[in-house]
């Protein structure tokens, strides 16, 4: 793998990881980052011996990349880290490993790993965008979250036995499933800005998909293929796409390019590549209130712009909710 030539990307001074993050994982995050000492907190539970641990065992068994070995990641990496501004380059590992993988971990010090298939598989601006979406996963802390997940998911088995005492975490888990899967969104507008290639994306989510058979694909009708998931109209479908991801943590692949589509048509990447996002200055001075509100408004678009039934059932009964309220609230001020 050698680098190739790279056009000029822009540098994104400043910028705060709530640019890139979706709605309703920016909401949690800000939430989170409120609570002085929580994450103090998770590392602590979670053991700073087992962050050790899991270092030294990544050093004992898989190669770590640097100017002399996977030159060319870590020439992407790097690059990354400068388009987006990190303050601080997170260590990368390749390990040896035939599925199409990569993760963050580590809560002190995120640490990137690509399994050996991706790297074989994926051509350059397209790793570009997979280092970049891993990158904005330890910009944006994502790894207390998925701590606290993983936690909780230990937890649902024992409490599972006891009669109702395992409604309360099941619920908090299903909350966290939610978040998992905004977050996997967040992480992939994030490898976009890496990139500043819509294209390179949305080609990495079908290599993804197809396990490599890029000559076989194409562009605009994996694009459809998505669209006709999302608007599928029969009230089954839309029941069963429920039940297809609540428990999983990653959306699927086609949802995930029309969801960065989605981003880039909505105008909002362009204009963070044009300078209008916030700063990490000011992430102290975020209010959950904006973020909540924000996210409810991101659930309420989609719900309405659906053609899917079960949004559009979900939306008309907010509809139908709010005018009996207006209703409501009329005569009891003309009764008062």
């Amino acid at each position: 793998m050698t680098t190739q030539p790279t056009r000029s990307r822009v540098t994104l001074s400043g910028i705060s990881s709530r640019a890139w993050e979706h709605p309703a994982d920016r909401g949690a995050l800000v939430a989170l980052r409120r609570l002085k000492g929580f994450d103090t907190v998770l590392k602590a539970v979670s053991g700073l011996v087992n962050e050790r641990t899991t270092r030294l065992l990544l050093l004992g068994t898989m190669v770590r990349v640097d100017e002399r070995q996977f030159p060319t990641l870590h020439y992407l990496l790097r690059d990354a880290a400068r388009v987006l501004d990190a303050e601080e380059v997170p260590e990368m590992f390749v390990r040896a490993d035939p599925t199409l993988n990569a993760l963050t971990v580590g809560l002190g010090k995120p640490i990137i790993v690509l399994s050996s298939a991706l790297v074989d598989l994926l051509e350059e601006d397209e790793l570009r965008f997979v280092v970049g979406h891993e990158l904005g996963h330890a910009l944006s802390g994502h790894a207390v979250y998925r701590t606290l997940l993983d936690r909780l998911l230990n937890l649902t088995g024992v409490l599972g036995s006891i009669p109702l005492g395992g409604l309360g975490v099941r619920a908090i888990v299903a909350a966290l499933y939610e978040w998992s899967r905004k977050s996997e969104l967040s992480a992939d507008r994030a490898g976009l800005l890496a990139t500043q290639d819509p294209a390179a994306a949305i080609r990495a989510h079908m290599q993804l998909a197809s396990g490599g058979l890029m000559g076989e694909l194409d562009l605009a009708t994996f694009m459809e293929q998505g669209r006709e998931y999302l608007d599928s109209g029969d009230l089954r479908d839309s029941v069963i796409k429920l039940l297809l991801v609540e428990r999983t943590t990653h959306p699927f692949a086609v949802v995930r390019a029309a969801e960065l589509r989605r981003w880039v048509d909505s105008g909002d990447y362009a204009a963070v590549l044009g300078g209008a996002y916030p700063r990490r200055a000011d992430d102290a001075d975020a209010k959950v209130s904006e973020a909540a509100k924000d996210a409810a408004t991101s659930y309420a678009e989609v719900f309405a712009a659906s053609q899917d039934a079960l949004g559009k059932l979900v939306h008309d009964v907010a509809g139908v909710a709010g005018s009996m309220k207006l209703w409501l609230d009329e005569r009891i001020r003309r009764g008062g």
